[in-house]
C-alpha cells in the first residue's frame, strides 16, 4: 500500500542561508596573462583572441587569466564592462547551473537573439525575429537536484560544480520558484534515506504544481533490490512532514497525498510521474498565446510531440486536433482530462514514436496546420513527411536552435517560408534559448 499523509506526521524547518562556497576545482598552473575579451562564446564564456575562453567575463573587459590552450580560468577583472552586474546567487561561480548572472539583462538577451540568428545564418536562413520573451528570476517550476550522501538527517543536495562531477550543496537557487527554494531543507531530509547502496547517485526531479511539489527520484541503485522497507517508510514519513504532493522512485509510487495537477487551457491534467512541463509557467503561456494567434483560421491541426497536452488543449479552442507523443502515460493523462475540458472542437490522441514511425504525408492530407515540439535532437524524420505533405502551415517549437535550423532548411527547400520567430528565454542565465517558428507555403 502507498503511504499517505494520514499515515505519518508534519514538520518543516525554514532554510538557512550559507556563505558562498569556494571553487572546488584546482586553478590551472602557470603565470597569469592579460587578455581582452572580444565576445561571449556559445557556452557563455568570454572569448579572447587565440581563441581563449574565460568564464564569467564580458565583451570589452580586460582580465587576468591562467591556464593553457583554449580554456582559461579567471583570476581578476582589471577593467570591467559597464554591463557587469552583481550576481544574485551566493553559489554563482562555483555552481555549474548558471553561466551569465553577471551580465545585465538587455545585452544578455541581445546575445541570445544573436545566437539564434547565427544558427539560422549557418543554414542560409533569414527571417523576422520578434522581441524575446524573458523569464524572471524565481519562476522556474521544474528543477533537477543531485543528491550525495550527507548524514542520517539530511543529504547534500544541489547542482554539479562547473566543469566537475563535484556537488555544490546549495542553500538557495534564485532561478527557482520561492516554493522550491523554501523546500530545499525538506528535500535534503527526503534524500537522506536513499544511500543504502554505495552505487546510488540520486537525482530529485522536482516539479511545482498547484497541488504541491511532485518529486520523481532517479539514480537509486536497484540491482541489489532497491530501497529496503525501512528506507521506504522513512521516505514516506519525510514526504508527509513536508506536505509534498507525491514522491515516486523512477515512476513507481512511494508516497501520495494528492495527485499533482496542472491547468492547460480548459483542461486540468493529472501529471504522470516525471512528466515534461515547460520550465516556467510564464514561458508556457507566452508560447501558447503565440501559437493560438498564429493558428487562427485552421480547420484541422496536428499536434506532434504533444506531451500531456501543453499546447493541445489551447489549439483545440481553434480547431479539431490530432495529438500524438511517444509516451503512452502522457497520452493517457491527456485523454483522461478531456471529459473536464468544455468548449473544445475535439481531440483525438494516440501514442506513437515519431522518430521510428512519423505521421506520413498521406495521413496529413486533411490537416492544414501542423505543430511540433520535439526534444533537443529535433524532428528530422517528421519534418521530411511534413515537407512532402500538403500542409499549408507549420509551427515549430524548439529548445535547440541548431536542430531547428536544420529542420527549417528541410521545410524551406520544400517550398515553405519561415515567416517569423519568437525567441523564449526560460532557462535564465544559461546559454540556452528556445523559440517558436512559424512557416507557411
Amino acid at each position: 500500500m502507498i503511504p499517505t499523509r494520514e499515515d505519518v506526521l508534519p514538520a518543516m524547518k525554514p532554510p538557512r542561508r550559507h556563505h558562498r562556497p569556494q571553487t572546488r576545482t584546482a586553478r590551472p598552473s602557470g603565470p597569469p596573462v592579460e587578455l581582452r575579451i572580444e565576445a561571449v562564446g556559445g557556452e557563455g564564456d568570454g572569448l579572447a583572441a587565440g581563441p581563449a575562453f574565460v568564464p564569467f567575463t564580458l565583451p570589452g573587459e580586460r582580465v587576468l587569466a591562467v591556464g593553457g590552450g583554449e580554456r582559461r580560468e579567471l583570476v581578476e577583472v582589471l577593467e570591467a564592462s559597464a554591463d557587469r552586474i552583481a550576481p544574485l546567487c551566493p553559489h554563482f561561480g562555483t555552481c555549474g547551473g548558471c553561466a551569465l548572472q553577471h551580465w545585465a539583462p538587455a545585452p544578455y538577451l541581445a546575445w541570445k537573439v544573436e545566437r539564434l540568428a547565427g544558427a539560422l545564418a549557418r543554414q542560409q536562413i533569414e527571417t523576422e525575429i520578434l522581441p524575446p520573451f524573458a523569464a524572471e528570476p524565481g519562476t522556474r517550476r521544474r528543477v533537477a537536484l543531485h543528491a550525495r550522501r550527507g548524514n542520517r538527517e539530511a543529504a547534500k543536495l544541489g547542482y554539479k560544480a562547473r566543469k566537475s562531477w563535484d556537488l555544490v550543496d546549495i542553500a538557495v537557487c534564485p532561478i527557482s520558484d520561492p516554493a522550491i527554494q523554501a523546500a530545499i531543507p525538506a528535500l535534503k531530509r527526503l534524500a537522506a534515506p536513499l544511500f543504502e547502496h554505495p552505487q546510488s547517485a540520486p537525482t530529485l526531479h522536482v516539479t511545482l504544481t498547484p497541488s504541491g511539489l511532485d518529486i520523481d527520484i532517479s539514480g537509486v541503485e536497484r540491482k541489489s533490490g532497491g530501497l529496503s522497507a525501512d528506507a521506504r517508510m522513512q521516505l514516506a514519513e519525510r514526504a508527509a512532514e513536508s506536505d509534498f504532493a507525491r514522491v515516486t522512485l523512477d515512476g513507481e509510487a512511494a508516497y501520495l497525498a494528492r495527485l499533482p495537477q496542472v491547468r492547460l487551457g480548459q483542461a486540468v491534467v493529472s501529471l504522470p510521474p516525471g512528466a515534461f512541463l515547460q520550465a516556467t509557467a510564464g514561458a508556457e503561456a507566452a508560447m501558447a498565446d503565440f501559437l493560438v494567434e498564429q493558428a487562427a483560421g485552421a480547420a484541422r491541426i496536428a499536434d506532434l510531440f504533444c506531451g500531456v497536452g501543453t499546447f493541445t488543449f489551447r489549439l483545440a479552442e481553434v480547431a479539431q486536433v490530432y495529438a500524438t507523443d511517444v509516451a503512452p502515460q502522457a497520452i493517457r493523462a491527456l485523454t483522461s482530462a478531456l471529459a473536464g475540458a468544455p468548449g473544445l472542437h475535439g481531440i483525438t490522441a494516440e501514442a506513437r514514436d515519431l522518430v521510428r514511425r512519423p505521421v506520413l504525408a498521406v495521413e496529413l492530407k486533411k490537416t492544414d496546420l501542423a505543430v511540433f515540439d520535439p526534444p533537443r535532437a529535433g524532428a528530422a524524420e517528421q519534418t521530411e513527411e511534413l515537407a512532402r505533405s500538403q500542409v499549408a502551415r507549420v509551427i515549430a517549437v524548439s529548445c535547440n536552435p541548431a536542430t531547428f535550423a536544420r529542420d527549417a532548411r528541410t521545410l524551406i527547400d520544400a517550398g515553405f517560408s519561415l515567416d517569423r520567430i519568437l525567441p523564449v528565454d526560460q532557462f535564465l542565465w544559461s546559454p540556452h534559448v528556445e523559440l517558436v517558428g512559424v512557416f507557411s507555403r
